[in-house]
C-alpha cells in the first residue's frame, strides 16, 4: 500500500514564500508513477496543449470577473500544467521542472538590469524598450521580424501583433486614412468573391478583410481582440433579454421533432425584444 499523500499545511500570507510548491512535484510524480493515474500517465505534450489554452482562458474570466476566490483556484489548475508539462520534460530526459523555474529566474535577472543590475531607467516606457533589446541581443542567430509570435495566439491578436511588428520596420499606411481605404479595398474584393460562389475564394478575402479591420484597429489605437470580446459580451447580454422575453411571452422556442429549439418566432417579434434589450443597456 502506497503512503498517502501529505497536504501542504495553510500558511499566513505574510509566511508564504512559495516553500509549498515542490509538493506539487511530489504530487505530479506520484500520478505519473507506477500506481499512479492511467488517464494521466497516457497524455503526451501534444494531448496537453488544450488544457493550458483553457486554463490561461479561465484565469483571464476570473480576472475579469474580479473574483479573487475563483482567480486563485483558476491559478492552481494553470500552475497544474506547468509543472504536468515539467514532469513530461523529465521522463524525455530533456528537462524538469528545476530546470524550468532556474530557466525563469535567469531571464527575469537578465532582462532587468535596472533592479539587479546598474543600468537608469525613466520609466516603464524605457523599461520596455530595453526589455526588447536584451531579447533581440539573447537570440545567437538574426531572427524573421515575425518569428516568435505564437501561432497558437488568438487570430485577432496574432494578427494585430504581427501588423505592429512589421510596421516598426515602416512597412505600414502613413496614417489611418489609408488603412481605412484597405478596408473598402477588401470589402470590394469579397463581394467579387462572394458573386462568383467560390467558397475557397470567400474564405481567402474574408481573411484579408478581418486583416484589414485589424490593421485599422491598430491604426485607431483600439486593440482588436478586446474589441470584439466587448461586442461578443454585448451581444450575449442582449440575446439573453431575447430569451427571457420569448420565455414569457411565447413559452419558449419552438421545438422540433427532436426537441431542441428552432424557428418559429416571426424576425419582427425577435427584433422588437432585441431593441428592447438595447434601449435597456444605453
Amino acid at each position: 500500500m502506497q503512503h498517502p499523500f501529505e497536504l501542504p499545511e495553510p500558511r499566513a500570507l505574510d509566511q508564504q514564500r512559495g516553500e509549498t510548491f515542490p509538493s506539487l512535484v511530489v504530487l505530479m510524480r506520484r500520478l505519473l508513477g507506477p500506481g499512479g493515474c492511467p488517464w494521466d500517465r497516457e497524455q503526451d505534450f501534444l494531448s496537453l496543449r488544450r488544457y493550458v489554452l483553457e486554463e490561461a482562458c479561465e484565469v483571464i474570466d476570473a480576472i475579469e470577473a474580479g473574483d479573487l476566490e475563483h482567480l486563485r483556484e483558476e491559478l492552481g489548475d494553470l500552475t497544474l500544467q506547468v509543472v504536468f508539462l515539467s514532469e513530461l520534460g523529465r521522463q524525455a530526459g530533456r528537462f524538469g521542472p528545476d530546470d524550468v523555474v532556474r530557466t525563469l529566474a535567469e531571464k527575469l535577472v537578465r532582462r532587468h538590469p535596472h533592479v539587479f543590475g546598474e543600468v537608469q531607467v525613466s520609466g516603464s516606457t524605457e523599461v520596455v524598450r530595453n526589455w526588447e533589446t536584451i531579447k533581440t541581443q539573447e537570440n545567437q542567430k538574426a531572427r524573421a521580424l515575425l518569428d516568435g509570435i505564437p501561432r497558437s495566439l488568438p487570430a485577432l491578436k496574432r494578427a494585430q501583433t504581427m501588423s505592429a511588428r512589421v510596421s516598426s520596420v515602416g512597412f505600414d499606411w502613413e496614417d489611418s486614412a489609408g488603412s481605412r481605404r484597405k478596408v473598402d479595398e477588401e470589402l470590394g474584393e469579397l463581394d467579387e468573391a462572394l458573386a462568383s460562389g467560390d467558397k475557397a475564394r470567400i474564405e481567402s478575402e474574408l481573411g484579408d478583410l478581418l486583416f484589414a479591420l485589424v490593421n485599422f484597429a491598430r491604426h485607431a489605437g483600439v486593440d482588436a481582440e478586446l474589441s470584439l470580446r466587448k461586442s461578443a459580451d454585448r451581444f450575449h447580454e442582449r440575446f439573453a433579454h431575447v430569451e427571457q422575453r420569448v420565455g414569457t411571452e411565447h413559452g419558449g422556442w419552438p421545438r422540433g421533432a427532436d426537441g431542441k429549439p428552432g424557428p418559429g418566432l416571426p424576425l419582427s417579434v425577435l427584433d422588437g425584444y432585441w431593441e428592447e434589450a438595447k434601449r435597456k443597456s444605453e
